[in-house]
Order: C-alpha cells, then sequence, then structure tokens
C-alpha cells in the first residue's frame, strides 16, 4: 500500500485524462489534490467532487500553464488554501497534429507554450515552494513515448515531449541537494479523450487490438506509477524515466526460427 496521508499534491491539466487519473489514484492513496485545468471547469468540479468523496481535500484552479504569472499564483493560492506543497505532477500538455510539410510556426508555438513551457513554469514554481519549506518533495514530468519514438506528423509535440526529459533530468541534478526527487513517466497509449480527436470509437478499438498488450493503458494505471514515484519508497529515485506502456515499445513478435 502506497500512503500519501498529509500530502499535498497539484496536478497541472488534472480535469480529464491521465491528470485526472492521477487525481484520483493520489487521492486514494491519502493526499490532498490541487486540481488544475484551463478549459474543462465543469469536469474539474467533477474531478474534485471525486477526490472529495475519497475523504480528501480537493482545490480547483483554473489556470493557463503557458501564463508564468498564473503559474505562479496557482502555486500561492494552493500553499494559503492547503497549508504546503509536497508533490508537483506535470502532466498538461497540447498537441497540434500536421504533416511536416504543412506546419504552421503557431503550430509549434501552440503546442510548446503548453507542452514544454507550462511544463518549465510549473517545475520552477513548485520546485521553489518545495526549496522554501526545507522538507525535500517530489516532481513528477509526464512525458510520452514519443519522446523518442518518431511518430508521423506530430513534430510540435514529440519535439517538446523529448525536450521536457533532458528539462527532467537537469532538474533532477540540480535539486540533488534539496532532496528534491525529480523523475519521468513515459505512458505508452493511453485511453483519453484526447484520442478522439484524431480517431473515431471504432478505429481506437481496431488499433488497440493490435498493441502487444492487447488493450490501450488506463488513466489509472499511470495515476498507479505517479503514486509510486510520489511515495516514499521510490525516496532513492531520482532523474529516472519509467516507461508504463504495456510493451508498446518492444519489438513484435519474432520471427520462428527455423531449426534442423
Amino acid at each position: 500500500m502506497i500512503d500519501l496521508t498529509g500530502k499535498v499534491v497539484l496536478i497541472t491539466g488534472a480535469a480529464r485524462g491521465i491528470g485526472r487519473g492521477c487525481a484520483v489514484e493520489l487521492a486514494r492513496c491519502g493526499a490532498d489534490i490541487v486540481i488544475n485545468d484551463c478549459a474543462h471547469a465543469d469536469e474539474a468540479a467533477a474531478v474534485a467532487a471525486e477526490v472529495e468523496q475519497l475523504g480528501r481535500r480537493a482545490l480547483v484552479v483554473m489556470a493557463d500553464v503557458a501564463d508564468r504569472a498564473a503559474v505562479d499564483r496557482m502555486v500561492a493560492t494552493a500553499v494559503a488554501e492547503l497549508g504546503r506543497l509536497d508533490i508537483v505532477v506535470a502532466n498538461a500538455a497540447r498537441t497540434r497534429r500536421r504533416p511536416f510539410l504543412e506546419l504552421r510556426r503557431e503550430d509549434l508555438e501552440e503546442t510548446w507554450a503548453v507542452t514544454l513551457w507550462g511544463v518549465f513554469h510549473t517545475c520552477q514554481a513548485g520546485a521553489r515552494q518545495l526549496v522554501q519549506q526545507g522538507q525535500g518533495g517530489k516532481i513528477i514530468l509526464i512525458s510520452s513515448l514519443l519522446a523518442w519514438i518518431p511518430f508521423a506528423n506530430s513534430l510540435p509535440y514529440n519535439a517538446a515531449k523529448a525536450a521536457i526529459e533532458q528539462m527532467g533530468r537537469t532538474i533532477a541534478t540540480e535539486l540533488l541537494p534539496h532532496r528534491i526527487n525529480v523523475n519521468l513517466i513515459e505512458p505508452g497509449w493511453i485511453d483519453t479523450p484526447g484520442e478522439r480527436a484524431f480517431l473515431t470509437e471504432e478505429q481506437l478499438r481496431e488499433e488497440a487490438a493490435k498493441l502487444p498488450w492487447g488493450r490501450l493503458g488506463r488513466p489509472d494505471e499511470i495515476g498507479k506509477a505517479v503514486a509510486f514515484l510520489a511515495s516514499s519508497a521510490a525516496d532513492y529515485i531520482t532523474g529516472a524515466c519509467l516507461r508504463v506502456d504495456g510493451g508498446y515499445w518492444l519489438p513484435r513478435q519474432p520471427v520462428p526460427l527455423h531449426r534442423e
């Protein structure tokens, strides 16, 4: 059992998908949750209600992580309302998919504003609060297999995720003296609302059946991995990347060997 009782967790992009899975799972482990989103107020409120049903405190902060001033206010609000901050989960992301030859400057800027700069703002503002408290803490960045798999038509997102992986390792190095653990998670193909922007339900079912595990991952499965890295069980882990992908990256079934 992972026990996060008394911990306060800030999760960006927590109204739906992976962020929601993290919020509910960490609340189930005993943590109070700061639920951040910038566009899905009703869904954020629903997550808060679910957290409270688990007996934990919930605070919804609608803020755009691309806006540094808004991120600073969000951290200050979290501390003012819940008393402290112990764990930061930088999950919020945005993607614009186009073929490389058709990409516009704004596709990169809009994606990187959240998926790259938003992660930086969240991690730095959160880390400054953790350092000020002087009791260590945990920072977890949600990356993607696309940080190193060159998935076509997804250059802005792929590049942003590759960048935050090196960002996370560098932050881990610099925060060692403060005993703040910084780690990354690489989800595989997860069943989230965002996938419906690109594929129909039938296409998702067909593609999921082709995966090594025979299905898409679930947001709560990423939440369980986050809970582990946020817990005392991971106190000696920093600068690491945990892949949670059902074997997506592994070679497919090998060709049978010919035997004499």
